[in-house]
């Protein structure tokens, strides 16, 4: 064999993997796999969990994020959600959301499955230190449910597979509007006059309509973010605005230009900072922390219960119906797999605690749970699709 054929094949076999469904949740899990094993072997942790303390030279002195896990959070995860805004801006204009009868059904699910798990995170963590937590079980992981969904295969209707895309797409979004609103610091007027000055000349730009101005938009882009990030609100809400701006005709072209370095750097590189937790908690300690179980019950019983109570009261008032071609079956497996968290649930756990101990229980809590439910959801619908079929 050449090494021209060689390379042809390595070739072929990467662009299959990066086209794949199931990639980003696979290398998603296996970083976390990673992080967890460095930041606990005897010979690793201690240069482990410093790297990603260090700081970036020249960073502080320009006012940005400076350390590197600060700059993975507050800029990388910025590119993070304009990708994710793209998405739901496409849905919103062309999409599966696009029509009232089309969205009813997931946007339903969706605020319920966020309403539930925070009365069960409450319910044990109501006027505790760890009350702040509240958005942690609201997110669903689109990347690792979807990934689940494709493993399955012809078990899972494309339809269903429809509904849990606009699902994770409304439930991003509803953790946008929670972290904008709740998990940001003293908010400053004039950085804000600053975000809604870049806001109108991107407006503007869209105006013009110029291809060879259309380098200003990431200038513009680039400035709305830094204004926002002193703002005091999160500064990667900056990047679902900068995406709610782009226009419907460059929405494709955008998504295909940052899609691989979103789904196979960002992501990645975010697991494996934000798992690097010392595994120092006794379990004896971990069972008895409020805050694992307002986590833990919120993903794998508040999220499915939501989303599952909703959807049967829209069906059975006719007022909705199921997605074609399924049954109650696969659809409670689907409410199973949008209690797998992950990346978004331990994103708002970062922001709402200070505290590295309460932080790291959140975050075991958070892979515990999300790994349950990626279990369940599983095992349920590769148990009950052929029953469903067979109905």
């Amino acid at each position: 064999m050449t090494n021209l054929s060689i390379g042809k094949k390595i070739r072929y076999t990467l662009i299959n993997f990066i086209q794949d469904s199931r990639s980003v949740g696979i290398l998603l899990l296996l970083c976390t796999i990673l992080s967890l094993i460095l930041a606990n072997n005897s010979f690793t942790t201690v240069a482990y969990r410093h790297f990603w303390e260090l700081e970036i030279p020249l960073f502080e002195s320009l006012h940005l994020p400076h350390g590197i896990l600060h700059f993975i959070n507050d800029g990388l995860m910025a590119v993070f959600f304009f990708m994710a805004g793209m998405e739901i801006k496409r849905e919103l204009v062309g999409g599966e959301l696009s029509s009232p009868q089309q969205a009813l059904l997931p946007t339903i699910a969706a605020v319920s499955g966020v309403v539930v798990p925070t009365i069960i995170f409450l319910l044990f963590n109501k006027g505790t230190d760890f009350a702040h937590g509240w958005g942690i079980p609201t997110a669903t992981d689109i990347a690792f449910s979807l990934g689940i969904a494709a493993l399955l295969g012809k078990r899972v209707p494309m339809s269903l597979r429809v509904f849990l895309t606009a699902l994770a797409i409304i439930d991003d979004l509803c953790a946008i509007f929670i972290i904008a609103l709740f998990y940001g610091a003293n908010v400053h007027g004039l950085w804000l006059l600053g975000v809604a000055i870049f806001i109108l000349l991107i407006i503007l730009l869209n105006k013009i309509k110029k291809p060879k101005l259309e380098f200003l938009r990431f200038l513009f882009g680039l400035a709305l973010w830094f204004c926002m990030f002193h703002s005091g609100i999160h500064a990667t809400v900056a990047g679902v605005i900068f995406a709610f701006l782009v226009p419907v005709e460059l929405l494709n072209v955008y998504e295909n230009k940052i899609h691989v370095f979103v789904n196979f750097f960002i992501i990645p590189i975010f697991a494996l900072a934000n798992t690097a937790i010392l595994l120092k908690i006794s379990l004896a300690d971990f069972m008895q922390s409020t805050l694992s179980w307002g986590i833990i019950l919120g993903l794998l019983i508040g999220k499915p219960l939501g989303i599952l109570a909703s959807c049967y009261f829209m069906v059975k008032r006719k007022w909705a119906v199921l997605p074609a071609g399924s049954s109650w079956h696969q659809f409670i497996g689907v409410a199973m797999l949008a209690g797998i968290g992950f990346t978004m649930s331990i994103f708002v756990s970062s922001l709402a605690f200070d505290d590295i101990g309460a932080q790291d229980i959140a975050k075991i809590a958070i892979i515990l749970a999300s790994f349950i439910a990626m279990l369940l959801g599983f095992v349920w619908l590769r148990m009950t699709s052929k029953t469903a079929s067979e109905s």
